[in-house]
């Protein structure tokens, strides 16, 4: 593996979402062909942090295969039925790592968080094609295609799956959309009050508690629904705020440039596997999450070693592209309790990446660049006012310079005029003598 010295290192967690663009577009094959233009059609070239939508093709790639296991037509393995879970978990912690770096650069470019233009954000981005999925489910529901329990739709469009510990197969996945969303609804307002330090603090105490909260579930129940899954955004969060303070840490340092970091992730995938429950809840959760947080943080500042060149090959990229889409999409599909055709391997595969392919073309990317129009529109509004306020500003600093001077010519003819002898007293003078 690539060492630190040789790696392209980041100075700042926005040059994760700007500046590292320039990381990528020099690799070899990094632009052009079909799949770069998939991937721009949608998100222009703002997806530009090295390796995180490679990532993500991984990520997805563990889920269906967990979900395909015991489909018709495929092998049964039973033990790859925990790695769906795990595909989710990298889910979370490369969100909280990205959304907590695009926060830290807005706050550093204009002093705070505009929570408005965030969550506009985040609903163009995910909320249309979830609903679309989920009106597609209903109109099945009702024609007797797929079975839903009573309250499913309700928690589907309300964001709340996770309170619903059992879950009919069709919507149930969007649990996990439920758990980002309910932690967005207070992680930038947090990060926004509370500053960097003490939202550190914060994070530490949900990593900390999380186990404890796991540990108690049984007693918890779905009180708890949110706040075991929290402690894997968190680390994402503490990843963005801390990677540049880690660089300063020798041993992170040799970690991270150790021909021996493969077993950083082993070790994530190992502690996955661990099958006592409770052991699991305590500890291996945690590694995995700050296993999988060191790997992010590895494969960004990396991008040029043999894994590096895999994760941002463009076929690969634009799988992670396609990978919310994709997740949406393969619940119907990928069914392991349905024998009918369209559940069976390998037209499952196929009609689940060809819906979303659906998805996104039609869905997501048209709306993607809806959201861009009307934020160049927001910036170009907000760059108008603060350039009319300047020119204001200016004028009304003329204004008072011009007054100014108005008043110190004035001032001093009065003195100037009062140092001069008046004439007429002076006549009268002369004619009294």
């Amino acid at each position: 593996m690539m060492s630190l010295t040789r790696a392209k290192v980041l100075t700042s967690p926005g040059e994760g979402t700007a500046n590292v663009a320039e990381g990528t577009r020099s690799m070899p094959g990094a632009s052009g062909g079909l799949f770069e233009t998939l991937k721009r059609y949608g998100f222009s070239d703002r997806r530009v942090v090295p390796s995180l939508d490679g990532l993500r093709a991984i990520a997805i790639g563990f889920l269906f295969i967990a979900h395909l296991s015991g489909t018709r037509g495929f092998l049964n393995w039973p033990f790859l039925y925990r790695y769906g879970m795990f595909g989710v978990r990298v889910f979370f912690v490369i969100s909280g790592f990205l959304i907590t770096s695009i926060l830290l650069n807005e706050i550093r470019k204009t002093g705070r968080i505009s929570l408005p233009r965030f969550y506009f954000r985040r609903t163009m981005r995910l909320f249309p094609a979830c609903y679309v999925l989920i009106a597609v489910t209903a109109l099945l529901a009702m024609n007797g295609i797929v079975h839903l329990k009573r309250g499913d739709l309700l928690l589907a469009v309300t964001y709340t799956m996770n309170y619903r510990f059992v879950r009919e197969w069709p919507l149930g996945h969007l649990w996990s959309l439920a758990v980002e969303e309910q932690f967005y609804l207070l992680w930038p307002a947090t990060l926004m009050l509370l500053g960097r330090t003490r939202s550190i603090r914060v994070l530490i105490g949900v990593l900390g508690i999380a186990p404890l909260i796991r540990l108690a579930l049984p007693l918890l129940g779905q009180a708890a629904a949110f706040l075991i899954w929290s402690d894997a955004l968190a680390s994402g969060c503490l990843l963005a705020l801390l990677r540049q303070d880690l660089l300063r840490s020798a041993w992170y340092v040799r970690v991270l440039s150790s021909r021996w970091f493969v077993l950083v992730p082993a070790v994530a995938l190992a502690a996955n596997a661990v099958p006592f429950l409770k052991v699991s809840w305590l500890l291996c959760e945690t590694i995995m999450n700050l296993a999988i947080a060191m790997s992010i943080d590895w494969s960004i500042r990396n991008p040029g070693t043999a894994v590096g060149r895999f994760l941002n090959w463009p076929a690969t990229c634009f799988i992670g592209v396609l990978s919310y889409s994709l997740y949406l999409w393969q619940q119907p599909f990928l069914n392991r309790a349905s024998q009918s055709l369209y559940c069976a391997f390998p037209v499952n595969v196929a009609l689940a990446v060809a819906t979303a392919m659906v998805s996104y073309l039609v869905v997501e990317a048209p709306l993607l660049r809806l959201r861009m129009a009307i934020e160049r529109r927001w910036q170009a509004k907000k760059q108008a006012e603060a350039a009319a306020a300047s020119n204001a500003t200016k004028a009304q600093e003329l204004a008072w310079a011009d007054h100014a001077r108005d008043q110190g010519q004035g001032s001093t003819a009065a003195r100037v005029s009062s140092r001069m002898p008046d004439q007429s007293l002076e006549h009268h003078a002369r004619a009294g003598r």
